[in-house]
């Protein structure tokens, strides 16, 4: 027989062999030239009136469909020192429909705070890319500037499609910014990011199981904050909350205790009538921070804060009510006024690369274009399943929060009947007690002192104390320093 060993045959196959590797070679050269070029392009070199830094930042788009033209719109801001070792921290705002850019970094824990008339930002000192580097998303699809070309699409959203068109967001951006997929990897968030968190969270713990290599995400844990997460004990906690704190009358906190079942979600003529006077009260002080003014504007043609309406988010019961539908104020009432002339200036969504599609509406804080039509009755479960998967997940509350109040949190928590290993006790801040923490079998749980709805808004220095401790796995501290 013959044999294939002859030196010509030998000689096409090394050719062929040298051949692939070359082409490898250069497709691999092409790639490694693509990514930088795609980083460039997102690079924001500086905002107007932003002050100087020595940290990079980066925003704009990241397709998560392609055949409907669904694009999210993020800003990622690495860390202030040690990028390479520091962790990734993704934050979301919730709502559901309020923008990630608005709130959290312009007005709580970016290190670029809008400021009340002047066109200048202030840095934060406080500001959570010290400890971590940061990426802000604004999610779903028409949600500030991220957007659709499928119109309809905006009419179908739901818990399930945003954590699906998060996680390819992920993954897509972490193909933009490869240099960062050995990070350690967390999601925070607060108010609504009660669902989107651990949804998110367990879409990616699931993946992780069966995917390849290249789109495994080194996720670590997940903190949520003043966090949407049980129909029956958020709304239950409200309204034993507002009572508590002289918010509502007893014989208003005694008909909405006897006409409204908060387990079915079922609401009588009896239980409504009773909501409305539960809620009228928000009408003239501000739910999110009980303590603080409401903003009070100086001319007859200015508005109250701009409704939004997403009725069919959870709580199902709740978001039937006009009060449910209410943007946060701030310690600044009036901050999110100034916000969103800053980000309706086309000088600073150019610099963002951001609205270059020229979406048919201005950025607002939360949008009131979409329509929400699924979201589960309770994400308990999906919490307990990721602490049994050996997730890192603390829950913490601003403690004059009447929105998702600390005694909704508390039933919540409880509902999950885990084992205590460290009873509440008192952590500290600069001699000051911050709050009160427990400490569950594998769930850390911290309570901050005098904050409202946006802990790091109202309480910047305990919240930043708070990340660096969730961060490292350490209690926070339980002496006076």
């Amino acid at each position: 027989m013959g044999s294939f060993s002859s030196p010509t045959f030998s000689s096409l196959l090394l050719a062929l062999l040298l051949f692939t590797i070359n082409i490898s070679s250069i497709l691999a050269t092409e790639l490694d030239l693509e990514v930088p070029k795609q980083q460039e392009a997102d690079r924001v070199v500086r905002l107007p009136g932003q002050p100087l830094v020595n940290f990079r930042q980066f925003s704009g788009y990241v397709t998560v469909n392609e055949s409907h033209g669904r694009a999210l719109f993020y800003w990622f801001l690495e860390a202030t020192h040690d990028v390479k070792k520091k962790p990734l921290v993704l934050w979301l705002n919730g709502g559901p429909g309020c923008s990630s850019i608005g709130f959290g970094e312009a007005e709580e824990l970016g290190p670029f705070l809008i400021q009340k008339g002047v066109p200048e930002l202030k840095f934060n000192n406080h500001s959570w890319n010290n400890e971590a580097n940061l990426l802000f998303l604004e999610s779903p699809v028409g949600v500030g500037f991220s957007y659709t070309n499928t119109s309809s699409d905006l009419l179908q959203l739901g818990d399930t499609i945003t954590a699906e068109d998060s996680y390819a967001f992920l993954i897509n951006w972490f193909k933009r910014f490869p240099q960062f997929k050995s990070h350690d990897f967390y999601i925070t968030g607060e108010s609504y990011a009660g669902h989107y968190a651990p949804q998110l969270s367990e879409k990616i713990f699931d993946a992780n199981k069966q995917v390849a290599k290249e789109n495994y995400i080194n996720l670590k844990g997940f903190m949520i904050g003043n966090a949407l997460m049980d129909d029956d004990t958020d709304q239950t906690g409200m309204i034993e909350y507002a009572w508590d704190h002289a918010v509502i009358s007893d014989q208003v906190y005694h008909n909405v205790q006897k006409n409204c079942n908060f387990t079915e979600g079922e609401v009588t003529d009896a239980c409504y009538n009773a909501l409305d006077e539960y809620f009228a009260v928000y009408d003239i002080i501000d739910m999110y921070s009980l303590y603080t003014p409401d903003c009070i504007k100086n001319t007859s043609t200015a508005s109250k804060r701009r409704p939004f309406w997403i009725e069919g988010a959870a709580p199902k019961l709740f978001s039937k009510f006009k009060g449910w539908h209410q943007k946060p104020a701030g310690y600044d009432p009036c901050v999110s006024d100034y916000t969103e002339v800053y980000l309706n200036r086309q000088d600073v969504q150019e610099a963002l690369h951001a609205n270059f599609t020229k979406i048919g509406y201005s950025w607002s804080h939360c949008s009131d274009v979409i329509k929400w039509n699924e979201a589960p009755f309770s994400v308990l479960p999906i919490i307990r399943k990721l602490i049994n998967g050996g997730l890192r997940v603390w829950v913490y509350s601003g403690d004059t929060d009447g929105r998702i109040p600390v005694t909704s949190t508390r039933y919540s928590l409880n509902k999950l009947g885990l084992k205590t290993v460290q009873e509440w006790k008192p952590w500290y801040d600069h001699k000051q007690v911050g709050g009160w923490t427990i400490i569950f079998d594998g769930l850390t749980f911290v309570t901050i002192r005098g904050a409202g709805h946006e802990v790091p808004q109202f309480a910047p220095r305990q919240a930043q104390q708070l990340v660096k401790h969730f961060l490292a796995n350490k209690q926070l501290p339980s002496s006076a320093f």
